[in-house]
């Protein structure tokens, strides 16, 4: 594509030559000749300057220094780089449509049209399957599972029995969806007897589910996945949780039993939340943090346990005073002992 062409595509103004040719998008640091690169954040504006790239996205108030490089203004520098990218980028290879010769399939399974099951994959009793979905290889299907309309399932995914998928998901590579939740009860004689999961998982439309992610099926009733909702790699996700609607979750988080996550809520990596309590919608936890207690008020959280932001902060900055403070305290403690002796009173008298 021609500079002006991408300029036309992301409603952007040229400043410089825009009949340059680019072939690639790429990293401003990483960029060389025929590639397109952008400036959204003040971090990499210092590659601004030397960067090889032949053309920058850049927002409305960027200072334009050089001749050798063609620029694109546009409100928001990186939606418009996310449109070239997948202008010019060739899509990943993905299942035909077709019945790999390999595929097992229960006869009682019902398999739309312009459905793609790659090899090895296994398909359960009563599975139903929508139109235009794909299923790569080595993927295991239970019975009386329901997947909606055009769904990518990619390899070694399990999708116990009655799991429910509604259309454009994506889950990726190792994601475990239905497994038994953590339910054991001890015993008089120190045994844990293992409570029955009879319940099951409901994922909502447009949900991605990251690789090796794993989510619970409910002990009674259901896990719930809402519309929109984005799992990372490596989440856990445990018996009978709701997760709002277009909440995102980054990786090695842990949501543990029958806690309720708002909607559009945001829980960085690592973050580990206890059982039985509920976020608000518009929460942010930050990485790492431990949620103790239902979060009630929108805002952002973070800390051992999670509290607000501004407050973790100032606790935060006192502990690292913490070491002056005891060294002060001490030296204190050492000038009262001298004082102390100087009029000859033990420790402990009163001074008049």
């Amino acid at each position: 594509m021609l500079v002006s062409e991408v300029a036309e595509l992301v409603g952007g103004v040229v400043v410089g030559d825009g009949s340059v040719s680019l072939e690639r998008p790429s990293k401003i640091e990483e960029a060389g000749p025929g590639d397109v690169t952008f400036v959204a954040n003040a971090r990499y504006a210092k590659h601004a300057e030397s960067t090889r790239a032949s053309a920058m996205i850049v927002d409305n108030e960027f200072v334009v220094t050089r001749t050798d490089v063609a620029y694109i203004r546009v409100a928001d520098p990186y939606r418009a780089f996310l449109t070239v990218v997948a202008r010019i980028t060739p899509p990943l290879r993905t299942l035909a449509a077709g019945i790999h010769p390999s595929a097992t399939i229960a006869e009682t399974a019902s398999i739309a049209d312009d459905v793609g099951i790659g090899a090895h994959v296994v398909i359960g009793d009563g599975a139903r399957i929508g139109r235009g979905t794909r299923i790569h290889p080595g993927t295991v299907v239970g019975a009386d599972t329901t997947i909606g309309e055009r769904v990518t399932i990619y390899a070694n995914v399990s999708l116990y029995d009655r799991t429910v998928v509604g259309s454009d998901v994506v889950i990726h590579a190792g994601a475990v969806v239905g497994a038994d939740g953590f339910g054991f009860l001890p015993t008089a004689d120190g045994r844990w007897e293992k409570i029955p999961q009879v319940g099951r998982v409901v994922v909502g439309d447009d949900v991605e589910i990251g690789a090796n992610a794993t989510i619970d099926r409910a002990s009674l009733g259901e896990t719930v996945i809402g519309r929109g909702v984005k799992i990372d790699n490596l989440v856990h996700i445990a018996h009978n949780v709701v997760v709002g609607e277009h909440t995102a979750i980054a990786a090695q988080a842990g949501i543990s039993g029958s806690t309720r996550i708002g909607s559009a809520n945001l829980i960085a990596g690592q973050v580990g939340i206890v059982g039985h309590i509920e976020t608000v919608p518009n929460v942010i936890i930050e990485a790492q943090s431990g949620v103790s207690k239902s979060l009630t008020k929108a805002g952002r959280y973070f800390g051992h346990p999670a509290k607000e932001h501004s407050q973790a902060l100032r606790q935060e900055g006192a502990l690292r005073q913490l070491p002056d403070l005891l060294a002060t305290i001490r030296e204190l403690r050492d000038r009262v002992r001298e004082l102390e002796a100087a009029v000859g009173l033990q420790a402990g008298d009163a001074i008049e």
